[in-house]
């Protein structure tokens, strides 16, 4: 375990941003993290633990330590019926980890395939897309108290998984480092296709019995219609949160805009399409400065060539702002902002 000084972070962010960190630190083990909480670094100094970048906007050189977690490994911890125990370590890279799993023909993670990051980040932000969220296979998730350096195993319930949310995110921000998740997945035969545009796909293609893999391509197919490639434009994914508002202000916003996007929520409220907003209230395809919203996806913010983190902040801003006076409703970003 070495750390480095003044390391640019061009490379270890999804959105393309040439910021610095003053230190940085790769951690492939363990071991690499215990030696690490014993140089007491970080408990004396702000750290950031970093695993893809896909979801992180640096809007300003970093004064701390980023902690890169390289971590590998995919193993089966055990069988329970017709449910498989398998442990990812926190720096595998999601998709890799989604491909796994469908290569063995263990049900589940399909859904999520072709989302960027780390499997170490998916319990920190509950990554989801298609009718499915991690909160919906993980089993437990290791971590490890950056005070005391000692392990906790967090059960599904302990981490209060909410949209787009937990409790790393939350009360225990900054406090634990994934090491590890185990994902409960399916053994026999079991795929979600309550998501109404993914089940439309994958009946287009005349998939009467669809393969998990038939499915893991069609969202990756549904994602590239939508999303940039990261290594050809640069962006955070879906930059923004769809919000959630109350039935009332829901009847109100259908009567002025009959062709509203929004989808009725358990507890009776309404969540609204973010990208629906930001393309009504006229963004889509617009820039500020180096910063540009998506041509073909109003939700997601782009690099349109060497932008700086605080043009995308200006430029979040301004939609934020518009789309408030606009309707009413205030958006707030997904992507986590340094």
């Amino acid at each position: 375990m070495t750390i480095e000084h003044d390391i640019s972070l061009k490379k270890y962010n999804t959105f393309g941003i040439d910021a610095q960190a003053s230190a940085f630190v790769a951690i492939r083990t363990e071991q690499d993290l215990h030696e690490l909480f014993l140089t007491g670094r970080l408990r004396n100094q702000p750290f950031l633990v970093l695993g893809g970048g896909s979801n992180m906007v640096f809007a300003d050189n970093y004064q701390g330590l980023v902690v890169h977690m390289e971590t590998k490994g995919i193993k089966v911890q055990g069988v329970e019926g017709d449910d498989i125990l398998v442990e990812a370590q926190a720096g595998e890279v999601w998709s890799d980890f989604v491909r796994h799993c469908v290569d063995h023909e263990w049900y589940g993670a399909e859904n999520l395939s072709g989302i960027p990051g780390t499997v170490g980040a998916a319990p920190v932000q509950n990554v989801g897309a298609y009718g499915t969220e991690a909160k919906d296979i993980i089993e437990v998730v290791r971590a490890y108290d950056v005070q005391t350096s000692n392990l906790r195993v967090f059960s599904n319930s302990e981490c209060r998984f909410g949209y787009r949310n937990s409790i790393f995110k939350q009360e225990l921000k900054d406090r634990y480092i994934v090491a590890s998740v185990i994902f409960r997945l399916h053994r026999e035969y079991e795929l979600n296709l309550s998501y109404k545009a993914l089940a439309t796909a994958v009946a287009m293609k005349g998939y009467g019995h669809p393969t998990g893999r038939q499915v893991a391509e069609t969202v990756t197919e549904l994602r590239n219609t939508k999303l940039p490639d990261p290594k050809v434009i640069g962006s955070a994914g879906s930059f923004f949160k769809n919000p959630v508002v109350t039935a009332s202000q829901h009847d109100d916003l259908k009567r002025r805009y009959p062709d509203l996007v929004s989808f009725v929520t358990d507890d009776g409220h309404y969540k609204l399409a973010a990208g629906w907003l930001i393309e009504k209230a006229g963004w889509k395809g617009k820039r500020l400065g180096n910063a540009g919203v998506y041509g073909k996806q109003a939700l997601v913010l782009v690099n349109c060539g060497g932008c700086t983190g605080k043009e995308v902040v200006a430029l979040s801003k301004a939609i934020t702002a518009d789309v408030e006076a606009r309707f009413g409703v205030r958006i707030s970003p997904e992507a986590i902002i340094i």
